[in-house]
């Protein structure tokens, strides 16, 4: 991949000497990149083996909890769990601060006052309530309940949903990747400030970026307009590439793979867009020119409804789903060594487990880069659509003499 950024750039930019020097460069940053992706993401599912609170899963049905567990969030780290010699059952991680507001106020304390229990068995009492965590949520039990009760849908009946501010995983992912960002790429900046061509990871950073301002912004949002969004769009681009390699680590991220997080992003290029639009895009939408007048009004709520709904909603499901599913199938896959253990043997079902899952892991290393292409490039084309000046586009006839690439982009919109 890293090849064909600089081959895209030498041909850009037509310099020979620019090549040789970039291709020798850039190639051994972008082999241990590579190198160390893969050697962290093949041993995902070692990290994750599936534990309950009573032994190692076992049945298809306990595999399948697990995996439903594995996708959510979390208010901890649980890195893996054993049994002692006293029978004990011990669980290793670390906890993070939860954060609650409840019918009493504000209260805080430590995930790990819950000793890792998600069945609502552990009662946390603090400020004057008493809390239970139970698939990932946290309720608040009734005054004077010891326990927590379930009506047939297994459903809580005597607590109620409190507000949670918590520090989840993904919420410490997602600090983690913008301290990660912010401090990679001041540095990167600082170097230009210093030398024409970057040194170390900067090699690989600098393609990456020239790609998507290039092949991304510029030709989606226009010469006049795309310096204005190049800025939102690297950060969306690198944020959420970044965070589905994560996911794809033993440490058990998931960000992308939660609602919440790609509706943010959505509605963040949906503000964008919404309100970058020039006259005409909402003459457009709101009273389309060139169709009866009858038609219009039917055509404005189409317009509104696609605008407001259907291109967020599309950027939103598409992230959360991919992801969501590339994690199931590796689960899914490692599981292979529990579930077939008595038909294959422990031999041939750890084997068949392993490589099924390696191959699937190299795929959703790709598929990290393309969600988060798809992610830009839509987000690009909605903002290029909104600010899109139609009286200065310029489309290209069989006559027209375009010498190179960087010529095309500049007149393309």
């Amino acid at each position: 991949m890293g090849k064909h950024f600089i081959r895209y750039l030498c041909a850009t930019f037509k310099e020979p000497l620019f090549e040789r020097f970039a291709m020798r460069k850039a190639m051994p940053s972008l082999r241990y990149l590579i190198i160390f992706l893969l050697s962290i993401t093949c041993f995902q599912g070692f990290s994750n083996v599936p534990q309950e609170e009573e032994g190692p899963v076992s049945s298809k049905e306990e595999v399948d909890e697990y995996i439903q567990h594995h996708i959510k969030d979390a208010h901890d780290f649980h890195l893996f769990s054993y049994t002692n010699d006293a029978g004990e059952r011990k669980h290793v991680g670390f906890p993070l601060p939860v954060i609650l507001w409840s019918s009493n106020g504000m209260v805080a304390f430590m995930s790990s006052e819950f000793h890792y229990d998600d069945e609502g068995e552990v009662i946390v009492e603090k400020g004057g309530s008493s809390f239970v965590k139970y698939h990932t949520k946290i309720y608040e039990l009734q005054s004077g309940t010891k326990n927590l009760s379930f009506d047939e849908e297994h459903h809580p009946t005597n607590a109620t949903r409190v507000l949670d501010f918590s520090i989840t995983q993904s919420v410490v992912g997602i600090l983690l990747v913008g301290l990660l960002m912010l401090w990679v790429f001041s540095s990167l900046a600082r170097q230009y400030t210093k030398r024409k061509v970057p040194k170390g990871f900067g090699r690989v950073l600098e393609p990456l970026v020239i790609y998507v301002r290039d092949e991304i912004s510029r030709p989606n949002i226009g010469e006049k307009h795309y310096r204005k969004f190049t800025g939102y769009l690297l950060t969306v681009f690198f944020f959420i590439w970044i965070l589905n390699l994560l996911g794809l680590t033993p440490f058990g991220f998931n960000v992308t793979g939660q609602i919440a997080v790609t509706a943010a992003l959505a509605i963040f290029t949906l503000i964008i867009y919404t309100f970058s639009g020039n006259k005409e895009y909402w003459q457009h939408i709101l009273w389309m020119p060139g169709v009866p007048y009858l038609i219009r009004p039917v055509l404005a709520i189409i317009e509104l409804a696609g605008a407001f709904l259907i291109k967020p909603f599309s950027l939103m499901v598409r992230l959360f789903a991919n992801i969501s599913a590339g994690h199931i199938v590796v689960m899914s896959l490692i599981a292979i060594m529990f579930t077939l253990k008595a038909s294959l043997g422990v031999v041939g079902a750890t084997a068949l487990s392993l490589i099924l899952s390696f191959f699937i892991t190299l795929i959703e290393v790709l598929v990290a880069f393309l969600q988060a292409y798809i992610f830009t490039m839509l987000s690009a084309l909605f903002i290029g659509m909104a600010v899109a000046d139609h009286h200065g586009d310029h489309v290209f006839g069989e006559n027209d003499d375009v010498d190179d690439a960087e010529e095309a982009r500049e007149n393309f919109i």
